[in-house]
C-alpha cells in the first residue's frame, strides 16, 4: 500500500459551546485542529497508509490528539512526546448572530509548544526516519515554517533531501497571525523546492503578492505542478510544461468553511498518488472539500466507494449539475445517497 506522511503541529482546540462572546462562555468544546493532521485523516479515508509526524506534550491535550488520529486510521509511531514542553492550544471564537459581519476569530497559544521544537535533530529519530524513507508522499505546509527557527530548519532539511522516488507536497496555508513581523518571502523559497504546491487564490496575494497565474508560476518555476484553489469557482493545475487544467467547483450549501482546504489537498493528493490525471485528481479534491463544507468541524465523511466513483466518473454536464447539501450529492439527473 502506498504510504503518505504528513508533518506539522496539531493543537488542542477549545471553542464556546454556545455562540456567545468568549468572556460569557460557561462551557468550551474540546476538539483538535491542525492542517497537516487534517490532510492525514483525509488521506487515510481515501485508502492510503497514512502517518502523522510531530511532537506533543505529555499532557491530556497530547493524548487526545494521538487517540483521535489513531481512531481515524492514522499512524502516530513517528510522534515524540515531550515531558516538559506543552501541546499547543488555540481557542476558536465563533461568529455571533448579533454581529454577522464580525466573523470568527482564533486565539493561538502555541509559542514554546512541543511541536515548535521540531528541528533537524528530529529527523534522527529512527521511527521518524523510517517513515520518511518509505513514504511515497511527504506533505508539508507553510504553517510549520512560521512556528520557530527550528521548524523552518526542519522543512529546509526535508526539502533538500534526495527524493528517491518520493513526492513532497507543500500547502502554503497562509496564516496572517503567524507571519506578522516575519519574512514571508520564506514561503516562496520553500514552495519552489517542493514537487507539488497548493495555494488558495486568496492566500496567494498575501503570501506572494499576486494572484496572477503566470506570475505565480514564474515565482515558483521548479515544482512539477502548481495547484491554485480559486475559492468556490474552480481549481486550476499548472504544470511545468505549461499545461493548464481547470475543474469547476461543485455547487455546495456551505455550513462552515473550516477544513475544506485540507480536505481538498487530501483528495487531490490521493488522486495523484493513485496515478490519476490532473482533471480526475482535481475532482477528487472538490468532492472531499464539498463533504467538509457541508458539516460543522474540520472533516466531512466521503460518500461510499461506489457512489464516489460514480460522481468522479460523471460527464462534465453531470458534474456541473451536482449540488451538495447535508452530505448528499444531488443532481437534476440523479440523486446520490
Amino acid at each position: 500500500m502506498l504510504s503518505a506522511v504528513c508533518v506539522g503541529e496539531t493543537m488542542a482546540m477549545l471553542t464556546p459551546v454556545q455562540a456567545v462572546p468568549l468572556h460569557q462562555a460557561t462551557e468550551l468544546h474540546f476538539g483538535i485542529g491542525g492542517a497537516e493532521s487534517n490532510v492525514a485523516m483525509g488521506l487515510a479515508a481515501m485508502g492510503l497508509d497514512t502517518h502523522w509526524i510531530s511532537r506533543v506534550g505529555r499532557d491530556g491535550f497530547g493524548t487526545r490528539i494521538l487517540n483521535e488520529l489513531r481512531d481515524h486510521g492514522v499512524g502516530v509511531s513517528g510522534v515524540e512526546v515531550d515531558p516538559a514542553l506543552p501541546t499547543g492550544l488555540y481557542v476558536k471564537v465563533p461568529a455571533l448572530d448579533s454581529d454577522p459581519d464580525g466573523g470568527s476569530s482564533v486565539l493561538y497559544y502555541r509559542q514554546g509548544s512541543a511541536a515548535s521544537a521540531m528541528g533537524r535533530a528530529f529527523l534522527g529519530n529512527p521511527a521518524v526516519a523510517s517513515l520518511l524513507d518509505n513514504a511515497a508522499l511527504i506533505h508539508l505546509s507553510g504553517i510549520t515554517a512560521a512556528l520557530s527557527t527550528e521548524c523552518l530548519e526542519l522543512l529546509e532539511a526535508l526539502l533538500a533531501e534526495p527524493r528517491n522516488g518520493r513526492i513532497i507536497s507543500f500547502d502554503v496555508n497562509w496564516r496572517a497571525a503567524l507571519w506578522e513581523g516575519q519574512d514571508r518571502s520564506i514561503l516562496q523559497r520553500l514552495a519552489n523546492l517542493a514537487d507539488v504546491v497548493l495555494v488558495g487564490k486568496d492566500e496567494a496575494e498575501h503570501a506572494f503578492g499576486t494572484t496572477d497565474e503566470s506570475e505565480l508560476r514564474r515565482l515558483m518555476p521548479d515544482p512539477a505542478v502548481l495547484i491554485i484553489k480559486n475559492e468556490a469557482i474552480s481549481a486550476i493545475s499548472l504544470d511545468r510544461s505549461g499545461t493548464r487544467e481547470e475543474v469547476p467547483a461543485l455547487s455546495v450549501a456551505v455550513v462552515e468553511p473550516v477544513g475544506a482546504g485540507d480536505s481538498f489537498a487530501a483528495g487531490y493528493l490521493s488522486g495523484m498518488l493513485f496515478g490519476l490525471g490532473q482533471k480526475a485528481s482535481l475532482r477528487r479534491g472538490h468532492v472531499a472539500a464539498a463533504c467538509t463544507l457541508t458539516v460543522h468541524g474540520d472533516r466531512g465523511p466521503l460518500p461510499p466507494a461506489d457512489q464516489l466513483a460514480a460522481i468522479l466518473d460523471s460527464s462534465d454536464d453531470d458534474w456541473a449539475a451536482i449540488h451538495v447539501e447535508d452530505g448528499q450529492f444531488n443532481t437534476n439527473r440523479s440523486v446520490t445517497r
